[in-house]
């Protein structure tokens, strides 16, 4: 298992702090008309959250020497999308959970209508956020930012791996259904904000370009991993949001199909495979590689 740099949690907090007031001053304000939708939307997305997928932006940038303001804007698109699908994932017609980082869910604070405004709101702001602001000088690589997004976001990403966990639901998938599944559901976004943050900067080389991509798959996958292993043995204090929902409501998971310490060793595995996937980027890589070590570790 790796360790992670003795420096990392003051360069996490000030990007996840950065992160926070970047958000608020993209956010519309709960003052503009409709005031309910924006007070709404800020609830859901302010105050609460780890910021990984800013923070992997951030550390992937550092590959190609982006500049952090632009890293920032493309952070906030895939933070926009991920607060969207929490949203939308505790409505009731989904997994119909009342707690989401410590508080009530959307849906719960404001009501299911409000809530599913919000989720097609902070998706639609995402985007609007990409094609505002100059993110790369070449124009060409800035639309692949915005098709990168649309794609990990859509059928072929997140929301088909959504589709896919709601239709799983009392079956017993196999290892490798499990892992497609969540390949799109959570990985699929990982891997967006790893690769928008490179594409801020200097263009990489198609090689280059692959280990990025192999270490934030692997990274995807072991995020879930533990997500599984949380849901089952940490308290919902710890958690922030219902635990032991999985079982509950019958879920495959990583742990239901391998058992909780064989699902532990899988995320190791995991993350000895991202890392290995960083070795020809060298230091430029360290943010990358504290990362991949604070995933896996967290509360573990």
């Amino acid at each position: 298992m790796g360790t992670i740099s003795a420096d990392f949690q003051d360069w996490a907090g000030e990007r996840q702090q950065r992160m926070e007031n970047v958000l608020l001053g993209l956010l519309p304000a709960a003052a503009l008309a409709p005031q309910g939708l924006h007070d709404a939307m800020r609830y859901a997305v302010l105050g609460g959250g780890k910021r990984v997928r800013p923070l992997l932006a951030f550390a992937a940038g550092e590959l190609s020497g982006a500049d952090p303001e632009r890293v920032a804007i493309a952070a906030a698109a895939v933070e926009l999308i991920h607060a969207y699908s929490l949203v939308h994932d505790d409505l009731p017609c989904m997994d119909n959970d009342v707690l989401r980082r410590g508080k009530p869910t959307c849906h719960i604070q404001y009501d299911e209508a409000t809530a599913l405004l919000v989720g097609d709101s902070l998706q639609t702001l995402a985007f609007q956020l990409l094609a505002e602001h100059t993110l790369n000088d070449d124009p060409r690589r800035q639309l692949e930012m915005i098709r990168l997004l649309a794609q990990a976001s859509g059928s072929r990403g997140m929301a088909g791996g959504q589709a896919i966990d709601l239709a799983s639901v009392g079956q017993a998938l196999s290892l490798p259904e499990l892992e497609f599944m969540h390949i799109h559901k959570t990985g699929a976004l990982i891997r967006a904000a790893a690769l928008l943050g490179a594409h801020c900067g200097a263009a990489l080389h198609d090689g280059a370009l692959d280990g990025l991509n192999h270490y934030a798959k692997c990274i995807g996958l072991a995020f879930q991993v533990v997500d599984d292993v949380l849901d089952a043995e940490a308290s919902t204090a710890t958690l922030g949001k219902t635990a032991g929902k999985d079982a509950e409501q019958h879920k495959p998971t990583y742990v239901s199909l391998l058992g909780a310490a064989a699902a532990r060793d899988m995320a190791q595995e995991l993350h000895r495979d991202a890392v290995d996937a960083l070795t020809s980027f060298g230091a430029k890589a360290q943010r990358l590689r504290d990362l991949a070590a604070y995933i896996v570790l967290r509360q573990f």
